[in-house]
């Protein structure tokens, strides 16, 4: 009897961690394949994820490799590149019609600055995602056909990095951190375009205030070209 009991109870052991297994990959290729299903249409770019990983349990994760384009026309392929993304996402809302995320936690994020006159990329961009309506983009929905929705209770980006240019003459700027708090709570959830366009001017800010703090520390040593890539860089955002 004590026998057949530790048989049973050894296959459902097994049972129990393979069905963990295959609901953690189930997650993990779910994340992946919708950020690089829906992420096109939200950017109007390219938008790559290399890989997605996410405890069915603890509902914690990480993103690896998502990599969004430049708009047509310009030099670099990629605008910017997000290393990696920590995610802590409320487990019992992952099935129902409004995800919760405690927490994002973005590393060392690279963005390619390019200017051209009075505009850039990143400019370009951002003018591409905040001209997206929800019912434009494509994006997931519940069974009902309605959007899923989103609330992020603490968004920080920690190690981030501007290239301003391209080539040997290229400037390499700090940016500083971001923290962002309770975004779609207020409403009971925003559409993931909402989501993208919080966050993008949430960056494109971070990335004037890195230009502006470089133009004020080093001063009149900065000239010729990087010079004038700082200085569209402020003037395109108003500064």
């Amino acid at each position: 009897m004590k026998k057949t009991l530790l048989i049973v109870a050894g296959g459902v052991l097994v049972v129990l961690v393979l069905l963990y297994v295959v609901a953690d990959f189930f997650l993990g290729s779910l994340v992946k394949a919708g950020v690089n299903r829906f992420g096109p249409g939200m950017t109007q770019t390219s938008v790559v994820l290399a890989g997605a990983q996410i405890s069915p349990l603890s509902g914690e994760g990480t993103l690896t490799g998502l990599v969004v384009g430049n708009p047509p026309g310009w030099a670099q392929a990629s605008a910017f590149s997000l290393g990696k993304i920590h995610l802590a996402v409320a487990p019992s809302s992952v099935f129902t019609d409004t995800i919760v995320i405690n927490e994002i936690e973005i590393d060392d994020p690279v963005f390619d600055y390019e200017t051209r006159f009075v505009s850039s990329n990143i400019g370009e961009l951002l003018s591409r995602i905040n001209g997206r309506k929800s019912s434009d983009a494509p994006q997931a929905t519940t069974k009902s056909g309605q959007p899923i929705k989103f609330i992020v209770k603490h968004l920080v980006l920690n190690g981030g990095k501007v290239v301003i240019g391209v080539g040997p003459t290229a400037l390499t700027l700090p940016m500083p951190p971001i923290e962002l708090h309770d975004l779609g709570a207020s409403t009971g959830g925003i559409s993931s375009i909402e989501l993208t366009q919080t966050i993008m001017r949430a960056l494109a800010q971070s990335v004037v205030s890195a230009a502006t703090h470089a133009a004020a520390q080093i001063g009149s040593t900065l000239t010729g070209a990087a010079a004038d890539k700082v200085k569209a860089l402020k003037g395109l955002f108003g500064h």
